[in-house]
Order: structure tokens, then sequence, then C-alpha cells
């Protein structure tokens, strides 16, 4: 079982274009608010793994839908966050709520870190509630994800949501 870690809750200040996290503040290329949220775009300076992220802030969908651009292979295609998300005017909130679900388009998704879910509620970081909204939250979306045959796209639509990734910036750097 993994060791038990308290909420990531992550900010980002528009206005100022940083992104907050457990590790610090980052800055931000694009900010782009849409009819359905935010889209976030930045890069990874001096990961092993990851040159760039971007990723849609969906708070009626309760998910943050990431894609990664990385050094070698691709490790997947989308990585979905099941997460509040919140904005009070230029301050957007992601509370993480610690399930995530892993997407290679058009083949398969999986629910993954239920392990950490479980070692945070019984830490005391998450209560009974939220744990059931996460575990609800995160079956919902991979019944939508197949219905929509593992296309993140297509699970988008029938929600309504359209979406727009942002092109990787050559300047990207190790």
């Amino acid at each position: 079982m993994s060791a038990a870690e308290p909420v990531k809750i992550e900010r980002h200040d528009v206005e100022r274009r940083q992104h907050h996290t457990n590790t610090g503040v980052r800055p931000v290329h694009t900010y782009r608010e849409h009819a359905h949220g935010l889209l976030v775009a930045r890069d990874f300076v001096a990961h092993p793994r990851i040159r760039h992220w971007q990723a849609h802030l969906l708070p009626a969908l309760g998910v943050q839908v990431c894609r990664y651009s990385f050094h070698g292979p691709r490790e997947h295609d989308y990585y979905i966050d099941i997460a509040t998300v919140t904005r009070d005017g230029d301050l957007w909130t992601v509370r993480d709520h610690y399930l995530d679900v892993i997407v290679h388009d058009g083949m398969a998704a999986e629910i993954v870190d239920t392990d950490e879910l479980l070692a945070a509620h019984g830490a005391g970081f998450i209560g009974a509630v939220e744990v059931d909204h996460a575990v609800a939250a995160a079956r919902q979306v991979v019944s939508g994800l197949a219905q929509a045959r593992y296309s993140v796209n297509d699970w988008l639509a029938a929600q309504g949501v359209r979406v727009e990734w942002v092109g990787v910036p050559e300047s990207v750097t190790v």
C-alpha cells in the first residue's frame, strides 16, 4: 500500500500566469478560458520523463484532462484526474481526489491510484463521502469512455464538451 499523502491542491493564477503545485510555482505559457473551463499549457523543465503538459480544467465534469509530451515513447494519450475544480476570479483551484484514469485513446482506460486513495482515507486526509464521490466519478468516466470506444474527444462530446489542444513549443528543453 502507498504511503498516505495529503490532498494535492493546485492553483492556477491566470493573471500572473503561474501554476502553483505541491512542488513549487511554475510559469505557464498558455491559459485559455473556454465555455467549459480552462486550458493550461506549460513546459516541464528538467523533468526526467515529461517535457510539456497541457490540461483542460472542466469543473462541471469534475475532472482535469491532461496530455503530456514525453522525452521518450508515449506512455499514454490522456491522464484524467478526478478532482473538484473551482474558480474565484482569475484563480482556478484543482483539489485532487487521488483517483486517475489513464487512457490509451481508442483502445483502453484504467483507473489508477486506488492505493493512494485508500491510504489517504486511512490517514484521515479524505473522508468517506469524498472517497465515495471519487470512486463513483472515476467509474462514471471509465463507463463513459467505454461507451465512446475509449475516445476522449467522443466522450467529451457526449457530455456536450468540446476542447482544443495547443501545439507543443519546439523550445522545450530538458
